[in-house]
Protein backbone atom coordinates (compact mmCIF):
# COMPACT_ATOMS: atom_id res chain seq x y z
CA UNK A 1 0.00 0.00 0.00
CA UNK A 2 1.21 3.45 -0.91
CA UNK A 3 0.81 6.23 1.61
CA UNK A 4 -1.53 9.06 0.63
CA UNK A 5 0.37 12.07 -0.78
CA UNK A 6 0.45 14.95 1.68
CA UNK A 7 -1.43 17.38 -0.58
CA UNK A 8 -4.34 14.92 -0.98
CA UNK A 9 -4.92 14.50 2.76
CA UNK A 10 -8.08 16.22 4.08
CA UNK A 11 -6.13 18.04 6.79
CA UNK A 12 -3.64 19.60 4.36
CA UNK A 13 -3.63 23.43 4.74
CA UNK A 14 -4.33 24.11 1.05
CA UNK A 15 -7.44 21.90 1.08
CA UNK A 16 -8.55 23.47 4.33
CA UNK A 17 -8.09 26.98 2.91
CA UNK A 18 -10.14 26.03 -0.15
CA UNK A 19 -12.96 24.64 2.02
CA UNK A 20 -12.99 27.77 4.18
CA UNK A 21 -13.05 29.99 1.08
CA UNK A 22 -16.02 28.08 -0.39
CA UNK A 23 -17.91 28.23 2.91
CA UNK A 24 -17.36 31.99 3.22
CA UNK A 25 -18.54 32.52 -0.34
CA UNK A 26 -21.71 30.52 0.29
CA UNK A 27 -22.40 32.37 3.54
CA UNK A 28 -21.91 35.77 1.87
CA UNK A 29 -24.24 34.78 -0.96
CA UNK A 30 -26.86 33.59 1.53
CA UNK A 31 -26.62 36.87 3.49
CA UNK A 32 -26.87 38.89 0.28
CA UNK A 33 -29.70 36.95 -1.38
CA UNK A 34 -31.49 35.38 1.59
CA UNK A 35 -33.21 32.04 1.61
CA UNK A 36 -35.15 30.69 -1.34
CA UNK A 37 -38.92 30.74 -1.08
CA UNK A 38 -40.96 27.59 -0.53
CA UNK A 39 -42.12 27.78 -4.13
CA UNK A 40 -38.55 27.86 -5.41
CA UNK A 41 -37.62 24.90 -3.21
CA UNK A 42 -40.62 22.91 -4.44
CA UNK A 43 -39.75 23.74 -8.04
CA UNK A 44 -36.19 22.53 -7.46
CA UNK A 45 -37.46 19.28 -5.92
CA UNK A 46 -39.77 18.72 -8.90
CA UNK A 47 -37.01 19.43 -11.40
CA UNK A 48 -34.68 17.04 -9.60
CA UNK A 49 -37.37 14.36 -9.64
CA UNK A 50 -37.83 14.66 -13.38
CA UNK A 51 -34.06 14.74 -13.84
CA UNK A 52 -33.89 11.30 -12.23
CA UNK A 53 -37.10 9.80 -13.64
CA UNK A 54 -36.63 10.75 -17.30
CA UNK A 55 -33.43 8.72 -17.95
CA UNK A 56 -34.94 5.78 -16.06
CA UNK A 57 -38.07 5.79 -18.25
CA UNK A 58 -36.01 6.13 -21.43
CA UNK A 59 -33.91 3.16 -20.30
CA UNK A 60 -36.99 1.07 -19.56
CA UNK A 61 -38.67 1.80 -22.91
CA UNK A 62 -35.46 1.26 -24.89
CA UNK A 63 -34.77 -1.94 -22.95
CA UNK A 64 -38.27 -3.29 -23.55
CA UNK A 65 -37.93 -2.60 -27.28
CA UNK A 66 -34.53 -4.33 -27.41
CA UNK A 67 -35.83 -7.30 -25.40
CA UNK A 68 -38.81 -7.71 -27.75
CA UNK A 69 -36.57 -7.35 -30.80
CA UNK A 70 -33.98 -9.90 -29.65
CA UNK A 71 -36.21 -12.07 -27.44
CA UNK A 72 -33.83 -11.74 -24.50
CA UNK A 73 -36.27 -11.74 -21.55
CA UNK A 74 -35.53 -8.74 -19.34
CA UNK A 75 -31.79 -8.52 -19.99
CA UNK A 76 -31.78 -5.13 -21.74
CA UNK A 77 -34.62 -3.68 -19.68
CA UNK A 78 -32.84 -4.33 -16.41
CA UNK A 79 -29.47 -3.14 -17.70
CA UNK A 80 -30.78 0.07 -19.19
CA UNK A 81 -32.96 0.74 -16.15
CA UNK A 82 -29.85 0.62 -13.93
CA UNK A 83 -27.90 2.75 -16.43
CA UNK A 84 -30.76 5.28 -16.48
CA UNK A 85 -30.83 5.37 -12.70
CA UNK A 86 -27.08 5.99 -12.53
CA UNK A 87 -27.28 8.71 -15.17
CA UNK A 88 -30.28 10.38 -13.52
CA UNK A 89 -28.66 10.40 -10.08
CA UNK A 90 -25.43 11.77 -11.55
CA UNK A 91 -27.27 14.57 -13.33
CA UNK A 92 -29.28 15.40 -10.19
CA UNK A 93 -26.09 15.46 -8.10
CA UNK A 94 -24.43 17.88 -10.52
CA UNK A 95 -27.51 20.09 -10.60
CA UNK A 96 -27.72 20.23 -6.80
CA UNK A 97 -24.11 21.34 -6.55
CA UNK A 98 -24.67 23.94 -9.24
CA UNK A 99 -27.66 25.48 -7.40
Amino acid sequence: MRPTPVEERPDHPERLNEAVRLRRGRRERWQREGERSIGQNLALIGALGWTIVTPILIGIFAGRWLDRTFGSGIFWTLGLLVAGLALGCSLAWKRMHRE
